[in-house]
């Protein structure tokens, strides 16, 4: 068998793995204008899901790096999934207590599973293969996880958003008890599945290292991951990424309702995000590397994010919503070409890297939160998507010279 045949297994259950990835995380912008008009929330508070989903990946990326050293990546995923689990079963006590606060703890806890499952599945699908085509891998991985985004955006916003609201807010939150049943089941079958699973394979520290005796005598002479800047930046960068892509994913659908579209319109806003992100995905399995670059297409997304906000902000009605749904085709590959340039040359570094890269994740936690802080005290949340536009010059800067420089 050749080598390249070997990969295909184990991408293909990376690729279930990413599915259910975006199947629980994309369901987020649907919940947060669920919850909003649920518990008659401000913006703020609304945006606490995305505060209390993503702040785990900060809490847990190196307690998660330690528990795949120890575990393995398969093992290690399959506990992930028993954690998120745990996590979705919590929705069913949150619903029958009308308890805000309990969802916000289920919604953690899941997120503390994805972080496991983060750490172990984008550095593992950039270790199989080549470097100069890991973007393109992660772009399929990105498909994939988008897809299910827009599948459970369509499902959850049939069952949450659409048609007429009970006045009983117990009732409203009843919505949630069958979906987040199901979901549990789910994920408990694929944790099983996945640990009795002969495809996925471990990786070891000699695939891991530079292949060049340049990079690898540079590794040699480290002593700290923060010795790398490349990958300091990396982190910065990803940050300001995970939070734009949130903002532009998870507010859409509330911005639109906030224009006074009806949510049986709006529900659907967070999908054209998502379908914006497919095509810049599917552009870049297609384009990377045989005609552009990762560092290429890397720059271009963010100079795009910056025109697109532009727009977004100066625009009105529709159009300022459509512009919304177009950063995610310009945050399409932004993700996929990160993790590469920000690993490149980190060698036995790598996992703990990884692990510090997933703690950037954390913008999604912070960043839309300040986003709905900015959207209460000015009263516009259009104005308040101005935050993005210092985030995409970072990412751009990066693009342009922050993965070239390997020390300080």
């Amino acid at each position: 068998m050749s080598k390249k045949n070997s990969y295909l297994v184990p991408l293909l259950i990376i690729g279930v793995i990413f599915f259910i990835m975006g199947f629980v995380t994309w369901v987020n912008g649907t919940l947060i204008s669920f919850f909003k008009k649920a518990f008659s929330l401000d913006n703020t508070s609304s945006y606490l899901v995305t505060f209390a989903f993503f702040i785990s990946y900060t809490l847990m990326a190196i307690p998660s790096s330690i528990v795949l050293k120890k575990t393995g990546f398969k093992n290690g995923m399959s506990l992930a999934l028993l954690v998120m689990a745990a996590g979705t079963l919590i929705f069913i006590p949150a619903a029958s207590m009308a308890s805000y606060g309990l969802f916000l703890v289920g919604l953690f806890t899941i997120g503390i599973g994805l972080t496991v499952l983060q750490t172990a599945s984008n550095p593992y699908v950039t270790i199989l293969g080549p470097r100069n085509s890991a973007a393109q891998r992660i772009s399929i991985m990105g498909i994939a996880n988008k897809t299910a985004g827009v599948i459970s955006q369509l499902i959850f916003g049939q069952l949450l958003l659409a048609g007429a609201s009970s006045v009983d807010p117990k009732d409203e939150l009843d919505k949630v008890v069958t979906p987040y049943i199901v979901l549990t089941v789910v994920l408990v079958i694929t944790a099983i599945m996945i640990r009795m699973s002969k495809g996925l394979v471990e990786v070891s520290e000699e695939e891991e290292e530079p292949a060049d005796i340049t990079s690898s005598q540079v590794v040699v002479n480290k002593t700290s991951v923060l010795q790398f800047p490349n990958l300091v930046m990396g982190v910065i960068a990803l940050f300001c990424y995970v939070g734009v892509e949130v903002i532009a994913g998870d507010t859409i659908i509330s911005y639109g309702i906030d224009l006074g579209f009806a949510e049986e319109e709006a529900r659907l806003f967070g999908t054209y995000t998502l379908y914006g992100m497919m095509f810049g995905y599917i552009l870049g399995v297609v384009l990377i590397p045989k005609y552009v670059s990762q560092q290429a297409y890397l720059k271009f997304c963010a100079i795009l994010g910056v025109i697109v906000t532009l727009v977004a902000v100066n625009s009105t009605g529709f159009t300022s919503v459509l512009c919304i749904a177009v950063l995610g085709f310009a945050n399409a590959v932004i993700w996929p070409a990160l993790w590469p340039l920000s690993l490149s040359g980190l060698g036995k570094f790598t996992k703990t890297a990884s692990a510090l890269l997933v703690m950037g994740i954390s913008g999604g936690a912070i960043l839309p939160l300040v986003y709905g802080g900015i959207a209460d005290s000015i009263g516009s949340t259009q104005q308040a998507y101005w935050i993005m536009l210092p985030l995409y010059l970072f990412i751009l800067y990066f693009g342009l010279f922050g993965h070239k420089k390997k020390s300080w």
